[in-house]
């Protein structure tokens, strides 16, 4: 019965509140499934068959806030090439232990700022480029517009079999481990 005020005014109720806490956190845990293993399939909406290929993401906390994934690359990668028909973008992803899955939807652009540059440089882009200079070298800012996010716990992989023992449908509350997100 616990009711709040969003940004829009419109009194929301309880349950509503609860869905938006769950899509929280499990926003947050994407994140850091991110943070501790950044890699992703991405591609082109429409452009080579709907081809991904995997893709280092970085991001900061200030892009994380902004939904913002940052992919070094070439400038004659397939996928810059495939930017020329589009930039809508598609990402998947699956965490490390295999206990998340996202998709992901927005737009890539080529953003080669010096300032973004210079502070996602490390010694893994390094090797890869002749320098922060490097005329081959492009950077892709992926601005996701919003996620399907996955979790599959032990408990998600149980509750199935669980349901269906106690003669209910299989999927009777597997909405509780998904989150639409927009970002």
């Amino acid at each position: 019965m616990a009711e709040r005020l969003p940004r829009s005014g419109r009194l929301l109720p309880e349950k509503e509140i609860e869905d938006m806490a769950d899509d929280r956190e499990i926003e947050e845990k994407l994140w850091k499934a991110l943070e501790d293993s950044p890699f992703i399939m991405l591609g082109i909406d429409g452009a080579r068959e709907g081809a991904t290929q995997p893709m280092t993401a970085q991001f900061e906390d200030q892009d994380r806030d902004a939904g913002i994934l940052w992919i070094f690359t070439a400038k004659d990668h397939d996928l810059i090439r495939a930017m020329g028909q589009s930039n809508q973008a598609l990402a998947t992803y699956t965490s490390k232990g295999h206990d998340l899955f996202a998709s992901l939807r927005g737009t890539l652009q080529i953003d080669n700022d010096r300032e973004t540059i210079d502070r996602l440089w490390n010694p893994i882009v390094a090797e890869w480029y002749e320098g922060k200079d490097d005329p081959k070298m492009a950077l892709l800012r992926f601005d996701v517009e919003d996620a399907k996010v996955w979790l599959s716990t032990v408990r998600g992989f149980l509750k199935p079999a669980l349901n269906k023992l106690l003669g209910r449908k299989p999927d009777a509350g597997a909405k509780e481990d998904v989150a639409e997100l927009s970002l």
